[in-house]
C-alpha cells in the first residue's frame, strides 16, 4: 500500500537533488573562465540528459534488479519485479527518480575536474559510461544488497557511493588529461588561473547547500512514523552544521596560512562539510557532525595544495578534493563518531575497519574502471582539445558560440613560455586573401631631439599573448592594452550559431595595444607585429602608427624621452 506523504517525500527529494545540477553548473562556469562558459553549461545540461535514459536502460537494473554480491541483473527498461527493495509506500517510478538524479550527480562531479581543455565528445562518452556501469555496480554493492550492504558499510546518502567515485573519476580524468595551458610555470609551480565569476560560483554553492537538505534529508526516503521524523531533523541540522563548521575553519585557515581569507577556497569548504557529512548524517550527533565538519575545512585547503604543487593534476574547482578526498574523510569519520557503533562510543574498530574496507574497495573499483574508459577515449578519438582551441576557448572552438556572455568582451589568458600557437588557417602569403601590398614601413628622421611615436595594434584577442611577449623580445619595456569591440570593411564576420540561427557579430572583439616607442625602430615593431599577428584571413588586425608630442612621467615631471625610461 503506498503512502502518499512518503512519496512526495521522495519526490521532493528528486527536486531538490536534480536542482543541484545547477548549482555545479554554477560553481563550475564562475570558478573558470569566460572562454569556457557555454562549454561548461553545455556538460552540465548533458550528463544529465545522457544519464537519463541511460539509467533507465541500464544502471538501475545492475544496481537493484537482484540480490548478488558484486552485480544486480540487467533489467533494461525497468520491467522487472522491484518489490523487495522499494522504500516503505515509495512506488517503483517514484525510487526510480530518486536514484536517477543521484547517479547524475556522480556523473557531473567529474566536470570540474576536467574543464577547459577536454573534447566535448569524449564528455559525452564518459558520462554515458559512469551512467551506465561505473555508478551501479558500486552503487550496487553499498545500496543494492551488495558485498558491502552484507558487511554493514554504512553510507547513508552517499559520501563514498556519490560523490567518491565523482571525485576518484575525475581524479583520473584530470591525470590523464593533464594540466591546463599555462597551469605551471617553466619550474613547475602552479599558477593562479582565476575564474571569471565568483558571484556565479558563489551563487551555485548556495544552491547545492539548500538543494543537500534534499540530498540528505529525502534519503530516509520516508516520513512517517516519530522515529523517522526525528531523524529527518538531525539530519537537517547535522548537514547545516558540517557545512557551517567546514566553512569557518577554512576561512581561518587560510586567514592564518595567507594572511588574507580566502574567498574561494572558503565557499568550497562549505561543499567539503557537505560532502563529508553526507555518509552519517543519520549516525552522528551534532557535536560529531561539527567535529567531520573541521575535519573536512581542514583537509580541504591542504589537499587542494597537495594536488595542486605537488602531484600536478590541476583541478579548476577542487573537485577531487572536495568530493573525492573529503567523501572517503566522511565514510571513515562515521566509522568513528557514529552514535551506534563507532569506535569513539565504545563500538569497538570492526564498524571502521570496515567503513576502510568500503572506502577502499569503491575507490578502486573506480580507478580502475574510469582509467579503462579514458585510456581507451585518449587512443581512439581523442581526450584533450587542441593548444589553439584551448586557448581560443571551448564555446567558439566546440559549439560555435563566439561568448557566453554577448556584448562583452574577455581577455585571453597567459600562454606559457615557449608555446607558439599555430596561426589559425596558416594560410600562406601567395594565397593570403588578395590585397594590394603597401612599401615596408621606414623610420622617419626625427625633427629634432628623439621622436617620439606612438604604435596602436589593433588584434585577435587570442593573439594578444603571442603578440606581448614578440614586443618583450625586442626591447619593448612599457604597453597598455585594452578590451576593445570594432570591425574592419567588412563588418564583421559570422562568427558561429545560436539556437540555430547564425550570428552575426558585426562588432567582434578585440585587443588593442598601445606602444610609445622611443629606442625600438618603429619599422621593428611594425614588422614583428605582423609577423606574429598574420594569418592570411580577414580580421588579423590594423596597425596605427602616430607622433607624439610629449610625454609627462607624472610622478618625476620628466618628459619627452627622458620621461620613458625607467632609470632613477
Amino acid at each position: 500500500m503506498y503512502s502518499s506523504v512518503n512519496t512526495i517525500w521522495v519526490l521532493l527529494g528528486a527536486a531538490l537533488v536534480f536542482l543541484m545540477q545547477a548549482g555545479f553548473a554554477m560553481c563550475e562556469a564562475g570558478f573558470t573562465r569566460a572562454k569556457n562558459t557555454g562549454n561548461i553549461l553545455m556538460k552540465n545540461l548533458m550528463d544529465f540528459c545522457i544519464g537519463t535514459p541511460t539509467y533507465w536502460i541500464l544502471g538501475f537494473g545492475l544496481m537493484f534488479a537482484g540480490g548478488g554480491a558484486l552485480i544486480g541483473g540487467f533489467d533494461p527498461f525497468v520491467l522487472g519485479d522491484y518489490s523487495g527493495i522499494l522504500p516503505d509506500g515509495v512506488p517503483l517510478y517514484a525510487y526510480l527518480i530518486f536514484q536517477t538524479v543521484f547517479c547524475a550527480t556522480s556523473a557531473t562531479i567529474v566536470s570540474g575536474s576536467m574543464a577547459e581543455r577536454t573534447k566535448f565528445i569524449s564528455y559525452c562518452i564518459y558520462s554515458f559510461c559512469i551512467s551506465a556501469f561505473i555508478y551501479p555496480i558500486s552503487g550496487h554493492w553499498i545500496w543494492g544488497g551488495g558485498w558491502l550492504a552484507q558487511m554493514g558499510f554504512h553510507d547513508f546518502a552517499g559520501s563514498t557511493a556519490v560523490h567518491m567515485v565523482g571525485g576518484v573519476c575525475a581524479c583520473i580524468g584530470a591525470a590523464i588529461l593533464g594540466p591546463r595551458i599555462g597551469k605551471y610555470d617553466k619550474d613547475g609551480k602552479p599558477r593562479a588561473i582565476i575564474g571569471h565569476n565568483l558571484s556565479l560560483g558563489a551563487l551555485g554553492v548556495f544552491i547545492l547547500w539548500f538543494c543537500w537538505f534534499g540530498f540528505n534529508g529525502a534519503s530516509t526516503v520516508s516520513m512517517t512514523g516519530d522515529d523517522t521524523m526525528v531523524s529527518a531533523g538531525l539530519i537537517f541540522v547535522n548537514t547545516n552544521m558540517a557545512a557551517a563548521v567546514a566553512s569557518c575553519v577554512t576561512m581561518i585557515y587560510t586567514w592564518l596560512r595567507y594572511k588574507k581569507p580566502d574567498v574561494g577556497m572558503t565557499l568550497n569548504a562549505a561543499l567539503a562539510g557537505l560532502v563529508a557529512i553526507t555518509a552519517g548524517c543519520d549516525a552522528v550527533s551534532v557535536a560529531g557532525a561539527a567535529i567531520i565538519g573541521i575535519v573536512a575545512g581542514l583537509l580541504l585547503p591542504i589537499s587542494v595544495n597537495f594536488f595542486d604543487a605537488v602531484l600536478k593534476i590541476d583541478d579548476p574547482v577542487g573537485a577531487i578534493s572536495v568530493h573525492g578526498v573529503c567523501g572517503a574523510a566522511g565514510t571513515l569519520l562515521t566509522g568513528l563518531f557514529a552514535v551506534d557503533g563507532g569506535v569513539f562510543y565504545g563500538g569497538g574498530f570492526h564498524y571502521f575497519l570496515v567503513q576502510c574496507i568500503g572506502v577502499l574497495a569503491t575507490a578502486a573499483w573506480a580507478a580502475v574502471a574510469i582509467t579503462i574508459v579514458f585510456l581507451i577515449l585518449k587512443h581512439t578519438i581523442g581526450l584533450r582539445v587542441s593548444a589553439e582551441e584551448e586557448v581560443k576557448g571551448l564555446d567558439i572552438t566546440e559549439h560555435g558560440l563566439p561568448s557566453a556572455y554577448g556584448g562583452f568582451a574577455f581577455n585571453y589568458d597567459d600562454t606559457p613560455d615557449g608555446l607558439e600557437l599555430p596561426a589559425q588557417g596558416d594560410v600562406p602569403v601567395q594565397a593570403a586573401v588578395p590585397v594590394e601590398v603597401a612599401p615596408s614601413v621606414v623610420d622617419p628622421e626625427p625633427l629634432g631631439g628623439i621622436k617620439l611615436t606612438k604604435v596602436d595594434i589593433i588584434c585577435k584577442m587570442e593573439r594578444f599573448d603571442a603578440l606581448k611577449r614578440a614586443m618583450f623580445d625586442i626591447g619593448i619595456t612599457g604597453m597598455t592594452a585594452v578590451n576593445a569591440m570594432g570591425c574592419g570593411e567588412q563588418r564583421g564576420k559570422t562568427e558561429g550559431y545560436f539556437r540555430g540561427a547564425k550570428v552575426e557579430a558585426t562588432m567582434l572583439p578585440s585587443i588593442q595595444v598601445s606602444i610609445v616607442i622611443s629606442k625600438v625602430p618603429v619599422s621593428l615593431v611594425v614588422n614583428t607585429a605582423r609577423k606574429v599577428l598574420y594569418t592570411g584571413n580577414i580580421g588579423d588586425g590594423k596597425i596605427f602608427i602616430y607622433h607624439v608630442e610629449n610625454v609627462i612621467k607624472v610622478r618625476t615631471g620628466e618628459q619627452g624621452y627622458d620621461a620613458l625610461q625607467d632609470a632613477e
